[in-house]
């Protein structure tokens, strides 16, 4: 993987919001138009009563940050809550998880390093996905019972 050279200023009006493709999560992807292959870098908005992937990583460490509201994440079998500006970083070996069990969004910035080449769009092989989904991504944490997520269409 090699460096970017020099720098990329990424403004507000540069970022292209858009529904994840298994939970649709509002996101931004920050280093999408840097060709970063050292670094991930994504904006999350998660609506009330929502949740993301539950998944794990093969090599990269994400750290997850709280910019707007109460942050809540699964990691294994553990439910942290996150304070506005608190932060979490986790292993590649964790299943995780945000979601949001409260009435009100929720804006994470989640960061990973290294970036896994496998999972771009532009990669050459697909990835086995058993290792980044080893259980149902789209099962909700007990905090949700109840709830359907992602909505129907």
């Amino acid at each position: 993987m090699k460096p970017i050279e020099g720098y990329c200023l990424i403004k507000p009006e540069d970022l292209s919001w858009r529904p994840s493709n298994m939970m649709q999560i509002p996101n931004a992807d920050f280093l999408e138009r840097t060709g970063s292959e050292n670094l991930s870098a994504r904006l999350w908005r998660l609506p009330s009563k929502s949740a993301n992937t539950l998944h794990k990583h093969i090599q990269q460490e994400e750290f997850y940050f709280v910019l707007e509201g109460t942050g809540r994440i699964r990691v294994g079998d553990e439910t942290l809550t996150v304070p506005r500006y608190g932060g979490v970083l986790v292993g590649p070996d964790q299943l995780r998880q945000v979601f949001n069990d409260t009435d009100a969004q929720v804006l994470w910035l989640i960061v990973g390093a290294p970036e896994e080449l496998e999972l771009l769009p532009t990669a050459k092989t697909k990835p086995d996905l058993s290792l980044i989904y080893p259980v149902d991504p789209k099962q909700l944490p007990k905090e949700l019972a109840g709830v359907e997520w992602p909505p129907k269409k």
